[in-house]
C-alpha cells in the first residue's frame, strides 16, 4: 500500500460514534506530528473493548 500526501498533523478528529472510524484514526494518529485527540474513542468498546489497552502493548 502507499499513501501519498503530507504528514498527519495535530489536531482532533470526530469519531462520529463509529468505532471504526475512531480505530482507524487511533493506528493513523501513531505517525502524526503531534498530538492527535479523538472525539468519543469510548466507542471502540462497540467491537473492541481492549483495544487502546492492545494498541498501547503494540507500542512496547
Amino acid at each position: 500500500m502507499e499513501v501519498k500526501g503530507g504528514r498527519i498533523k495535530a489536531g482532533e478528529v470526530d469519531s462520529h460514534n463509529d468505532h471504526r472510524i475512531a480505530m482507524a484514526c487511533a493506528v493513523a494518529a501513531l505517525s502524526a506530528d503531534g498530538e492527535v485527540r479523538i472525539k468519543n474513542p469510548e466507542c471502540v468498546s462497540k467491537s473492541y473493548p481492549g483495544f487502546f489497552e492492545a494498541l498501547e502493548g503494540l507500542m512496547k
